[in-house]
C-alpha cells in the first residue's frame, strides 16, 4: 500500500512539474533579432575569447563604432 502511494506521489509530481515548466516557457517574451553589427561584434568577441563584463564592454563599444561607421543615429541613453 505504501509503495503505491509513493509511486503515485512521484508520478504526480512529475506531471505537475512538467505542466509548470510548460507555462513558464509560454510567458517568456520573444527575443529581438540581432542586428548585423551585433552579430559581427559577437563573432569578434568570440574570437578574442571574451566573457562576462569584458565581453559586454567590448560589444557595446564595437556596436557603437559600427553604428557610427554606418551613419546611423544613436539613441540617447536613458538615465
Amino acid at each position: 500500500m505504501l509503495k503505491k502511494v509513493l509511486v503515485a506521489a512521484a508520478v504526480g509530481s512529475m506531471v505537475l512539474g512538467s505542466a509548470f515548466a510548460a507555462t513558464m516557457d509560454a510567458k517568456k517574451p520573444a527575443m529581438k533579432p540581432q542586428s548585423p553589427a551585433g552579430i559581427e561584434c559577437s563573432k569578434e568577441a568570440d574570437a578574442k575569447g571574451l566573457h562576462g563584463a569584458a565581453r559586454k564592454k567590448f560589444r557595446a563599444k564595437c556596436k557603437h563604432d559600427a553604428m557610427g561607421k554606418m551613419g546611423g543615429a544613436m539613441k540617447p541613453k536613458k538615465k
